[in-house]
């Protein structure tokens, strides 16, 4: 192994962002408890608090780094981090000579304790478990589940998955999720050590307590990083190899698990039933389909009764007309079951129906959620694999009328010109379209027309120009037409920007100060296109009269060589 640095204050500086790198300076002289070891380094960082830190280099070279301040425990590389690495880079002499002796240590530390006898050595892990109350209940846990104390090794494993010691305010929160998360991988492994040990049949009660704890828990708890999602996936895991070891009665693990599928607590876990297939042999999935079944048909609309009845359905090869009776009895407004269904049925051969479904799917979708614009592709994907290129601009044509948009207009204008139907007065009248959805008004910082958006994506710049003279466009569509007209239209670009900046003066703040510059540089464009550059030198050197307090202000102008 390399013992040579494997980061640059550049990899510092990229993990942390330039603002906590900079700010990462100042603390060099708060480093204290430096210990560098083989891959990790450690140290303690005077700030608010007294913070621990570390660094860790992982074999491909890259760098992580950890800090238990608030901002480093919201997964941030830190100021702290920084600080660390940069002292740590200043002894770039010495890294190999301490890294050489950390190994020396540990070497030294295993020749030791192999030459321990027994004894010592129980004296040495007494010793630490009288001082170490975490420890000595993990080694309690290992000893019962080790032994035949099921009864103790339950308690423990339940209160490994206890959420109160970590719930500061009733909520375990990010800060505290890292620590709750490695003190419940702990039951995970019990829970393994007790199937391992001969006792599987104890195990799979514990685990199915341990999982029923976790979903209700889970609720209240920061999982951003995914670690109790991960623990919960294991304690599942530990419940299927206990029943396969242990292989429970096949009828009652049936109903158990069902059960539990259709606990919202299940959520956490995605625990699959044909997973069990193996421990519930024909009796208990006979058990387990009478339970799908039932609770479908009391509850058809269920998302999960749901997704069990597709999924028993295509396991056991099902006929496609009972799978199109399961998503049937729920079908969304937004016509996206239709799609399903159309889609099942076309995967059978059956493409007619297919089509037929689809288009029932447009027909009943709610105006205001529909229809899906996956399930209106699929129709006209079909119409246009039959040739039927009309019907597919009809579709658009009356989608476009039902919510007019640009991205309608586009789709339209692409099917008629398949049809070669475009040019003529199906443009005119999807642009009539776009023009009675708006509402004209002059001078309107937002909501503009998709008329003026349509008309700029055609390249109609002339007739984009007169409809925001009309009054359909906002401050954005006049900006961007002044900049595609600036290069053969310089007066008229001009304006525009000048037009915008006024109502700027008026107002504060970074991203203003920004803006104007952003339109000053465009008028100016202008001004050296038209050959008037004189004429701008003083219009700016008003403005810069005018506003000469907002010292923000002038500085930005500076900075663009205003």
């Amino acid at each position: 192994m390399t013992h040579a640095l494997g980061f640059t204050e550049e990899d510092l500086r990229r993990l942390a962002g330039t603002r906590s790198f900079e700010r990462g300076l100042g603390y060099l002289s708060a480093v204290s408890r430096l210990d560098i070891g083989v891959a990790v380094i450690t140290a303690t960082v005077d700030g608010t608090d007294a913070y621990e830190v570390e660094l860790a280099e992982d074999e491909a070279g890259g760098l992580t780094g950890w800090c238990d301040c608030p901002y480093g425990q919201d997964g941030n590389f830190c100021k702290h981090c920084v600080a660390l690495g940069l002292t740590v880079l200043g002894q770039t002499h010495c890294v190999q000579q301490q890294r050489s002796a950390a190994t020396s240590r540990t070497r030294l530390l295993n020749t030791w304790l192999e030459a321990r006898t027994r004894e010592e050595l129980l004296a040495l892990v007494r010793e630490q478990l009288a001082d170490d109350r975490d420890l000595r209940r993990r080694l309690e846990l290992r000893a019962a589940t080790a032994g035949q104390d099921t009864v103790t090794a339950r308690e423990r494993i339940l209160s490994l998955l206890d959420t109160r010691p970590f719930a500061r305010y009733g909520y375990v929160e990010y800060a505290d999720a890292r620590a709750y998360g490695q003190q419940a991988t702990e039951a995970v492994n019990a829970l393994r050590t007790l199937t391992a040990s001969g006792q599987a049949g104890a195990a799979v009660e514990v685990a199915r307590e341990a999982l029923l704890a976790l979903g209700r828990a889970y609720g209240e708890i920061d999982d951003s990083d995914g670690l109790i999602g991960v623990v919960a996936t294991g304690l599942a895991e530990a419940h299927l190899e206990a029943c396969r070891t242990a292989l429970p009665d096949p009828v009652e693990t049936a109903e158990w698990l069902v059960g539990h599928l259709l606990d919202d607590g299940n959520d956490v876990t995605d625990t699959e039933l044909f997973d069990y297939r193996e421990v519930l042999g024909e009796p208990g999935m006979a058990r387990a389909r009478e339970l799908v079944v039932a609770a479908w048909r009391a509850n058809p609309k269920g998302w999960t009764q749901k997704y069990l009845m597709e999924r028993l359905l295509k396991a056991d090869g099902g006929s496609v007309d009972a799978l199109v009776a399961v998503h049937a009895a729920d079908l969304a407004p937004n016509g996206h079951t239709h799609l399903v269904i159309a889609k099942e049925l076309e995967a059978a051969g059956r493409a007619a129906e297919a089509l037929e479904w689809a288009e029932r799917g447009l027909r009943e979708a709610e105006s205001d959620r529909g229809p899906d614009d996956d399930l209106v592709a699929f129709v006209c994907e079909r119409y246009a694999r039959a040739c039927r290129l009309a019907d597919v601009v009809a579709l658009r044509r009356d989608l476009l009328g039902a919510r007019p948009s640009l991205a309608a207009y586009q789709y339209l204008r692409t099917a008629a010109r398949a049809a070669g139907a475009w040019d003529g007065s199906e443009r005119a009248g999807a642009l009539e379209v776009l023009k009675a959805a708006a509402q004209p008004q002059k001078d309107q910082w937002y909501d503009g027309s998709a008329l003026v958006d349509a008309l700029m994506d055609d390249a109609d710049l002339d007739a984009a120009w007169q409809a925001a003279a009309d009054g359909y466009a906002d401050q954005q569509q006049w900006l961007s037409l002044a900049d595609r007209i600036r290069d053969r239209q310089p007066a008229d670009a001009l304006t525009v920007y000048l037009r915008w900046i006024d109502p700027l003066r008026k107002q504060t703040g970074d991203s203003t100060y920004e803006r104007m510059a952003e339109l000053l540089l465009s008028a100016r464009s202008c001004h050296r296109t038209l050959g008037t550059e004189a004429e701008f030198a003083a219009y700016l050197a008003a403005l810069r009269t005018d506003q000469k307090r907002k010292r923000k202000l002038m500085a930005t102008l500076d900075q663009h060589g205003l």
